[in-house]
């Protein structure tokens, strides 16, 4: 390897451990379940945690700052590194590594970015555009690390991609009912369709707890189907979330107004232990 070639191997390196270190910094519960991956396929998925979480800190805490313009040129960048096959922002960097040698559907990414546009602008949805945004906030999220999980196999892509839709659609609702608090009190936003702040209420929770329970019972079904060295590490974010949920429906609406329900570190490293007990006697 030429000094070249080993200078560029290094800021490969760095950019990469940027990601991992954004996903640490921000995700307790996605670092442990990054960590149960294969180790092949562990750094794509921290190269696109890294670049979604980015993005969703410039809607979400960059207050006092041009958002408008560092968002549209945060993006511009993200898709000019796809064409070019390379940043000079780490984050960016390790995700178009990723991206392209998947070689992942550019639409995915405009959805992304189309979701996270609407934040520095919408703070009420209808059904429709509800459903648009869940689509590129959380749905291909998704659908992007479902293809590193079977390597870019499109056959296999194509048979799991309504599971892992279903998935990433739960993850973000049970997210909005945690952050109900934060997202009304401190950004304006409610995202939840049809509904307002005066309005929410035990019955109104409860309708979206069951639209979340039909996700995640959809999304099962594709997660046992999942390459073996991918599915552990689904599974045990499917079981977090799970978890997650049966700790916010024993709340009521007032309550889930109130606070932010969490699940202790204690209580995710249980259920680490007892989901990886589970896979390994194939019981998951």
């Amino acid at each position: 390897m030429s000094n070249i070639e080993q200078r560029m191997a290094l800021y490969n390196g760095i950019a990469l451990d940027t990601s991992r270190a954004t996903t640490r910094a921000y995700s307790t519960s996605f670092s442990i379940s990054i960590r149960a991956l294969s180790e092949d396929i562990r750094d794509d998925i921290h190269a696109i945690y890294g670049l979604v979480r980015f993005a969703d800190e410039i809607v979400d805490s960059f207050f006092g700052y041009d958002q408008e313009s560092l968002f549209q040129r945060f993006k511009a960048e993200t898709f000019r590194a796809l064409e070019e096959g390379i940043s000079t922002n780490p984050v960016i960097h390790a995700f178009q590594q990723t991206y392209n040698k998947y070689e992942m559907p550019r639409e995915l990414l405009e959805h992304f970015f189309r979701s996270m546009e609407w934040d520095l602008r919408r703070t009420e949805y209808t059904k429709a555009s509800f459903d648009e945004y869940i689509v590129g906030s959380a749905e291909v999220v998704g659908l992007m690390c479902l293809k590193v999980f079977v390597r870019g196999d499109e056959a296999e892509y194509q048979r799991l991609k309504p599971s892992a839709i279903r998935l990433g659609a739960a993850f973000q609702k049970v997210n909005f009912l945690r952050d109900l608090r934060e997202d009304i009190e401190e950004l304006g936003r409610f995202y939840f369709p049809d509904l307002d702040f005066q309005h929410f209420d035990d019955v109104s929770k409860r309708r979206i707890e069951q639209d979340i329970e039909a996700d995640f019972k959809a999304a099962s079904a594709g997660i046992v189907e999942l390459p073996r060295d991918a599915r552990f590490a689904v599974h045990l974010a499917y079981t977090y979330y799970r978890l997650l949920l049966r700790r916010i429906m024993r709340l009521d609406s007032k309550t889930i107004l109130e606070s932010r329900v969490r699940v202790p570190d204690a209580q995710k490293l249980f259920l680490w232990a007892t989901t990886y007990t589970r896979h390994r006697l194939n019981l998951a």
